[in-house]
């Protein structure tokens, strides 16, 4: 039976997710994929596109997604007891830990039990006002964390897994696509980062890491293949600058990519 406590926060989490549309939530099996450049070019795509977005950056250890806007030394605001996100024209919204740290580079040692009420906090006491689409950057992996987020939202439209062509993030990201299924959130489809490095001076592709085995794997496991993102530098540089390269240089190859993977979430998830 549930404490009067218990149906307060239940009664707010529906709450806070009652006016979005969409929830997507963004996975790797591993570190290191690139997920946080991918969540934050696919949230600033959609907000460009004309729909209000809004990104939580759930990596409460090792939270960037600010950094990749600029405006980590934003602070968040309290309106009528809830937080309310740092915007980021033109209707972007994030919300991050890295906004309630006392400084940039503060670490956060947190067992398991502070962490998931952290998260649950995240969800449920931030006012995202109306939303078309909510991008959940989620922690790597596949454990306690990454359960009780998709338990805590049961109404998320699915998963975009993303990987990067070696053998060993590929194992990881069927790994992604088996705890989707285990915990039977639909999966929107799989990317593959780092696909290939593009020379900014000749623009010859260079396949670092291989290229093509996450559409093999997407194929293998019966999931949509989202599409490929080549390892070019502008990205590095437009993360650090703390401007999406979708922004910063929308006629590159990895912003074309991205662009075009949004067109393909869009149609999968409004086609539901």
């Amino acid at each position: 039976m549930m404490s009067g406590e218990d149906i307060v926060s239940e009664t707010r989490l529906r709450d806070s997710l009652a006016k979005i549309k969409h929830v997507v939530i963004v996975m790797s099996g591993k570190g290191g994929v690139g997920k946080s450049t991918v969540s934050s070019n696919l949230a600033q795509a959609l907000s460009v596109s004309g729909y209000q977005t809004g990104l939580m950056d759930l990596d409460i250890t090792g939270p960037n997604i600010p950094k990749m806007f600029h405006v980590e030394d934003e602070k968040l605001t309290v309106d009528n007891d809830m937080l309310v996100p740092v915007l980021v024209p033109p209707s972007l919204k994030l919300m991050s830990m890295a906004f309630l740290l006392p400084e940039k580079d503060s670490a956060v040692m947190w067992r398991g039990p502070v962490k998931m009420g952290a998260i649950r906090q995240f969800i449920e006491d931030v006012n995202w006002g109306e939303l078309d689409y909510l991008i959940i950057d989620m922690p790597p992996g596949t454990g306690d964390e990454a359960i009780s987020i998709v338990q805590l939202i049961p109404k998320a439209d699915g998963v975009v897994i993303v990987t990067t062509p070696q053998d060993v993030a590929l194992l990881d990201s069927r790994k992604s696509i088996n705890f989707a299924a285990q915990t039977k959130v639909p999966i929107i489809g799989l990317i593959e980062n780092m696909s290939g490095f593009v020379c900014p001076h000749c623009g010859e592709t260079t396949e670092i890491f291989g290229s093509g085995g996450g559409e093999k794997t997407a194929k293998s496991m019966n999931v949509q293949f989202l599409g490929r993102i080549p390892f070019e530098p502008d990205i590095v540089s437009s993360g650090d600058s703390g401007i999406p390269i979708v922004i910063r240089n929308p006629d590159s190859p990895s912003a074309k990519a991205f662009n075009g993977i949004v067109e393909k979430l869009i149609k999968t998830v409004e086609e539901k």
